[in-house]
């Protein structure tokens, strides 16, 4: 099954390590998303210290399954490589979408987590991770392998499909 429809929000990990191998691949995902104008504005912050992944709950309320993830990834939109103005929140949810499937596909567990446009995560992220002016943290992105089931949902619907109009 493709990973697209596999991919579900897991918030509860193994404590299995995801390999450098693995997070690799996954970082490669991401940087094989396409971008407006190919301009590809993004940085991608690997974070695979504990201590400092468990930093992020005291910042960003609704992340408190990092404190058992094996690993995160904060993808960041940088705005001095931003050609095409405000499509760089587009370009690194691209990104974002790359590696969470990959990662699905991988049988690896994940969540995206909001950091744009909330002021207080985004100022809070930039200063952990001392991440310069010009580059916004769009997200932080959960790893670990899954110590939760969820079955495949079939979200198609009708209603929301139109042909040719609205």
């Amino acid at each position: 099954m493709s990973g697209v429809f596999k991919r579900r929000s897991i918030r509860k990990y193994t404590s299995q390590e995801i390999t450098k191998e693995d997070l690799e691949d996954l970082l490669k995902a991401g940087l094989a998303a396409p971008s407006a104008g190919n301009q590809q504005p993004w940085h991608f912050i690997l974070l695979t210290d504990k201590e400092l992944i468990k930093e992020i709950p005291k910042i960003h309320p609704y992340s408190a399954m990092l404190n058992e993830a094996s690993a995160a990834i904060v993808v960041c939109g940088d705005l001095e490589k931003e050609y095409h103005k405000g499509y760089w929140v587009q370009d690194c949810s691209a990104a974002t979408m790359n590696i969470l499937i990959r990662a699905a596909e991988k049988d690896i567990g994940s969540v995206w987590l909001g950091v744009y446009p909330r002021e207080d995560r985004v100022e809070g992220i930039k200063k952990l991770l001392n991440i310069p002016d010009n580059v916004i943290p769009l997200c932080v992105i959960s790893l670990g392998y899954p110590a939760e089931e969820k079955p495949v949902k079939d979200k198609f619907d009708f209603s929301k499909v139109h042909y040719n109009k609205f």
